[in-house]
């Protein structure tokens, strides 16, 4: 049973509204959970709920009651205009929560045999990179590793448009190239570039085997140093005058091509191997 109600909090100087207001900016494994699905969902997999903030008429809810009765602690109770100030959205749920998920290098991806990955260079918008896990989960993808300078996986704003696969998907941070082969050696992935024009067709392209999609971002694209790694060059055909998809469509339009191949192909689900 949820603990009586302490006052609600008006003042933005208390201590620990600071705390999480650092949080939108300054994060490392911290982690800012906006929103009833995203806290939930952390309570489910198990991770530290470290401080949590809902407004009275959310906790008076039959569902905020529900789910405040889940947290470690009752969540502070805040003003509806101090819970926007510390919100990514215009429009908050009703709670944040804080937590710590730590993000490692490419020793967080699992080696799997036909397994699919994605590496992606230069994703610098959340938004698009939490759409992007959302879709390598979708696909039964086995990992998503960034190359140096990307997105934080743990921006409110990636978590946020992942809809929870940022919580659940095995991500590596600041990855090189070398560093993600040496890691999947085991299960010799390929490696395939998908590039905006000059590649082979998405659809008649051999897609087979543990795959590593690489991704760049819609301005800048791969490295050539990436592009020269991969053996196969992939474009997905356009019409009219569109002469690129935005990355994350174009790596998402890919992504389920190869789980349609392989469905249409019957093949088994991937499985781990060794680490």
């Amino acid at each position: 049973m949820p603990e009586r109600s302490n006052p609600v909090i008006v003042s933005r100087q208390n201590p620990k509204l600071r705390a999480l207001r650092r949080l939108r900016t300054d994060r490392d494994d911290a982690l800012l959970l906006e929103g009833p699905r995203l806290v939930e969902e952390a309570v489910r997999l198990g991770l530290p709920i470290e401080t949590s903030v809902a407004t009275p008429d959310f906790l008076a809810a039959p569902g905020g009651l529900e789910l405040a009765a889940k947290l470690p602690r009752r969540p502070l109770e805040v003003s509806p205009a101090l819970l926007r100030e510390l919100s990514d959205v215009d429009s908050p749920q009703g709670i944040l929560a804080a937590t710590r998920l730590a993000r490692g290098g490419p020793a967080e991806l699992p080696p799997v045999a036909g397994g699919i990955y994605v590496f992606a260079e230069g994703l610098q918008d959340p938004g698009n990179l939490g759409a992007l896990a959302r879709s390598i989960e979708a696909i039964g993808g086995s990992g998503l590793a960034l190359a140096p300078h990307s997105a934080h996986p743990n921006h409110p704003r990636a978590v946020r448009s992942s809809a929870g696969s940022l919580l659940r998907l095995a991500v590596a941070r600041r990855s090189t190239a070398e560093d993600l082969e040496r890691r999947l050696s085991g299960v010799e992935p390929r490696w395939i570039a998908l590039t905006p024009r000059g590649g082979e067709s998405l659809y008649q392209a051999n897609l087979s085997g543990t795959l590593v999609l690489a991704v760049g971002a819609e301005g800048g694209g791969l490295r050539p140093e990436t592009v020269a790694r991969c053996e196969l060059e992939v474009t997905i055909p356009t019409v009219a005058a569109v002469e690129s998809l935005n990355a994350t469509v174009a790596a998402s339009v890919a992504l389920f091509e190869i789980r349609r191949r392989r469905e249409a192909d019957g093949q088994e689900p991937a499985r781990q191997a060794n680490a």
